[in-house]
Formats: C-alpha cells, structure tokens, sequence
C-alpha cells in the first residue's frame, strides 16, 4: 500500500531534482536518436544520388569533373589513354553514352592501352579478329570511332540498349559485358573515394 510518506516524497525538493535531471536525460537521449537516424538517412540517398550525377552529368562540363576523375584514374593505371581523357567524355557526349563505357572498354581489352598491336593506337579490340587488325591515327581516333560505332551501329542499327546487350555483338566472351560494366563501376567507386577530383559535385 502507498503511504502518506510517498506522496509526501513526490513534492520534495530531492525528488523535484531527481525528476528534472531524468527528464533531461530523457530528452537528450530522444534528440541523439533522432539525429542518428536522419544522418543515417542522408547517407544512404547522398550515394545513389552521386552515381546518378556522375552518370548523367551534362555537355556544360567538358572541362568537368568527369575528364578530371577520369584522368587521375588512367593516371593511377599508367595508361598511355590519359591525356585523352576529355576525349572520352566530349564524345560520350556527343553520341550519347555513358562517359565511362569506352574507357571501361579498353581496360578490358587492353587494359587502358598497354596491350595493343604496335602502333595502331586500338586498345579496344575494335575490327581485330583472326589476322586483322584496325589501325587508327591516334587515340583520340580510335575513341571518337568506337564511340561512333556503338551508338551508330550497336544501339542505333542493331538495337542493343546496354553493355549487356552491346556484349552479344561485341565479343565472343559471354563475361565481357560483365567485365565491362565492372570496369564502369571500379572508375565510379573510383570518383566517390577522390573528393579532389569532384569538387563541383554537389550532393
């Protein structure tokens, strides 16, 4: 049974004290929460969100963040593709592909330009099979062509609609459209973990 003593205890000062600092605690606790959940919350949508931008971003940044991140990564490979990194995304632009797709291309096919037939500037495989090889001018032929070529003959002529598709005319290999669309992931991954090289990504 309650006594006369308890609810005498709940209008003391000691007990006033110890009610104010247990609700204090309590509405620390509930903001801490809170916080965490909404920073957990921006964090899954802020990644999603920087893939698209990345893969979407627009012909207003040739001088981009695009041409830059892709250079530090041909970069890191030691890739004789480097330089020609705003080739890439200009002619991604200009036929409307993915600006990762040619250079993820050639990293399976040679990777990034090391292993190609002398001089004829192909790290993509493009027109070699059996005793033929395709020669191109210069780097930036040979990306400004495939490019042309998927977007003209595999996706405009043939139909294909993605790398998976592209892959059953490309290559003989039932992996290469994998391999491929891995090599277009590694270059993204790549863009989230340099900040330096996206600084006018906005999130």
């Amino acid at each position: 049974m309650l006594t006369l003593g308890f609810f005498y205890g709940l209008g003391s000062k000691p007990f006033l004290i110890l009610m104010k600092k247990y609700f204090i605690t309590l509405i620390v606790v509930s903001l801490f929460i809170l916080s965490c959940k909404t920073s957990f919350a921006e964090e899954k949508s802020s990644l999603p969100s920087a893939k698209v931008m990345l893969a979407n971003a627009g012909t207003d940044k040739i001088t981009d963040n695009r041409a830059r991140i892709l250079r530090k990564f041909l970069e890191e490979w030691n890739s004789p593709l480097s330089d020609n990194a705003e080739d890439f995304v200009s002619y991604a632009d200009k036929y409307n592909l993915d600006w990762r797709l040619v250079a993820a291309i050639s990293g399976l096919e040679s990777t990034y330009g090391h292993a190609i037939p002398p001089g004829s500037y192909n790290g993509w495989g493009w027109g070699i099979y059996g005793t033929n090889t395709h020669y191109f001018n210069s780097w930036e032929d040979g990306i400004e062509t495939v490019s042309k070529g998927l977007r003209e003959q595999y996706m405009d002529s043939w139909g294909a609609t993605n790398v998976y598709e592209i892959g059953r005319i490309y290559a003989a290999s039932p992996t290469w459209a994998l391999r491929v669309d891995s090599n277009m992931a590694i270059i993204a991954d790549f863009a989230l973990r340099n900040p330096d090289s996206t600084l006018s990504l906005s999130l």
